[in-house]
């Protein structure tokens, strides 16, 4: 689609089909979201079957976790503030992974490296995000289709005929 994404892979696109910008691939979906074929609604459906089991299973290894908080005996403190360091972790986690599918954020190299620590904690809330994206539509679909029908517009206005010679429409007088 431009430069700065690079080059996509086009070997799904048929040969001899009209110019302009090609959609960029997916994770999972590759150019599917595009006109939703070659089994979308099955990846979707995989993708979210997938993202739920992963989070399911990682809520499982926190509860042996917190099984051997118990075991060792630390502390009703300590176990709080872990059960509650989880939970906001989770919470942010799900909020910045959802803002991410649904608008485009300035990339920030420093606070990307500042909330590393913090979204590795919450992985559990990014998972359930991507399952409830997943739902509504492939996650990051609706930036990549708004990016796409932008490029298509453009390459459109750029592409089209003008008729008559723009030199005589100066001279009339």
């Amino acid at each position: 689609m431009s430069d700065e994404h690079g080059t996509p892979d086009t070997s799904d696109i048929p040969a001899g089909s009209p110019g302009g910008p090609r959609p960029e691939p997916l994770r999972f979906f590759g150019t599917t979201w595009v006109r939703h074929d070659g089994g979308y609604a099955a990846r979707r459906v995989g993708v979210a079957v997938g993202s739920l089991a992963a989070a399911a299973g990682s809520c499982l290894v926190l509860r042996f976790a917190y099984q051997g908080l118990r075991i060792a005996d630390v502390g009703g403190f300590v176990i709080a503030l872990v059960v509650v360091m989880f939970a906001v972790c989770t919470a942010l986690a799900f909020r910045h992974t959802w803002d991410g599918f649904t608008r485009r954020t300035a990339a920030d190299p420093e606070r990307q490296a500042s909330l590393r620590g913090l979204l590795t904690i919450g992985f559990v809330g990014s998972l359930l995000a991507y399952f409830l994206r997943s739902l509504i539509e492939a996650p990051g679909e609706k930036l990549l289709r708004e990016d796409y029908e932008r490029a298509r517009a453009a390459y459109a206005r750029r592409s089209t005929r003008r008729t008559g010679n723009p030199a005589r429409r100066g001279r009339r007088s």
